[in-house]
């Protein structure tokens, strides 16, 4: 069943060639138009984090008939998926994104590495900070749990694997990071040292590194790889749904909240003249409705109304933040994942 739902990431040269297909955005003659006439058809792109495939399969075609009912115009949406860094880069070496909708705010501002693709603040364009909704990590075990794994420390004990996707091209796998240290943190009265041996301990555990979370998700389901997964609550969900009574999810005692940003790329809006249709598809995400489709493919939704309709679905849980426990994401990636940081580290200890 994974096969037909959890599809491979979308390659990037098959990326760029739907956008050169005959369903393109407007042509060069139209570029810096924000307002194409409702009879052309306009296209955009949304490049997009591993999990988030089948919730933007069901929200396109939401948005399009919004779109043309209100504009007459019909818009074509393409979709691109993978690691959310991996993702980043993309656009960073010239992937024609129109929208970004990746795994964490460090992601979406490293598309400014090279030159302004976006403005700075960007994440005040939208509520909540870019956020239409949230996630956090918890765990994906067999049925019947035979590892026992009830909480983090579980993951250290025996000869336990542990399955998660490779921090430097995987946004969910740096929240995985940071929430195994968190609660390791905490355990130990705030030691950074004794969280460090923790993550330490934990990636010793790991067999394999995929580049994404939808990767990792298809190791551990489909080739049977390691004894718990550590997952978006999203994925593991979908993983549930898919796959009947062979999984259970197992929900940690402290997690992290997980805030997935969305953004318009600036230049490749303007350039393509598709800014007020790409402004709209995020616009519309905070709707009641789209809300419900995301929490209908487990995110959180920001919604409080719409968040209390589906708050059976969702344990509850300490959930740390990014901001006040890691001093947001720069600081976060300066520390943790930039090279020579402390997850190379530890993966040059493990290698050695």
């Amino acid at each position: 069943m994974f096969k037909k739902t959890f599809l491979l990431a979308i390659p990037l040269a098959v990326a760029l060639a739907a956008c050169n297909n005959g369903n393109s955005a407007p042509t060069a003659n139209h570029a810096g138009a924000n307002h194409p006439s409702a009879t052309e058809k306009v296209s955009i792109l949304n490049v997009s984090y591993d999990p988030t495939r089948e919730l933007y399969q069901e929200y396109n075609p939401v948005f399009q008939k919004y779109w043309l009912e209100k504009t007459g115009q019909t818009v074509d949406i393409q979709q691109s998926n993978g690691g959310s860094g991996k993702q980043a880069l993309s656009v960073i070496n010239g992937l024609q994104a129109d929208v970004v909708t990746l795994a964490l705010a460090g992601d979406i501002d490293s598309i400014n590495k090279d030159k302004p693709l976006l403005k700075t603040d960007w994440q005040q364009a939208l509520p909540d900070n870019s956020t239409p909704y949230t996630s956090t990590i918890v765990f994906l075990v067999r049925k019947g749990n035979p590892k026992n794994i009830r909480d983090w420390d579980d993951l250290v004990k025996g000869d336990t694997q542990v399955i998660t996707p490779n921090p430097k091209t995987s946004g969910g796998a740096r929240w995985n990071f940071l929430a195994a240290w968190a609660y390791a943190k905490q355990k130990n009265g705030g030691d950074d040292a004794a969280a460090q041996q923790f993550v330490t301990e934990l990636y010793k555990r790991v067999p394999i590194m995929d580049t994404g979370a939808r990767g990792s998700t298809i190791t551990f389901t489909q080739r049977g790889l390691g004894d718990v997964l550590l997952a978006w609550e999203n994925e593991a969900y979908l993983a549930l749904k898919e796959t009947g009574d062979q999984f259970e999810i197992v929900t940690p005692s402290l997690s992290i909240l997980c805030e997935p940003p969305v953004a318009v790329v600036d230049a490749v809006a303007d350039k393509k003249g598709t800014r007020e249709v790409s402004t709209a598809y995020l616009e519309q995400l905070y709707t009641e409705d789209s809300q419900r489709i995301i929490a209908k493919h487990f995110y959180r939704p920001i919604n409080p109304k719409v968040a209390e309709e589906f708050k059976h679905q969702f344990p509850t849980l300490q959930l740390v933040t990014i901001n006040e426990h890691f001093g947001g994401w720069a600081k976060a990636q300066a520390q943790f994942f930039s090279d020579g940081a402390v997850f190379d580290q530890i993966y040059t200890k493990k290698k050695s």
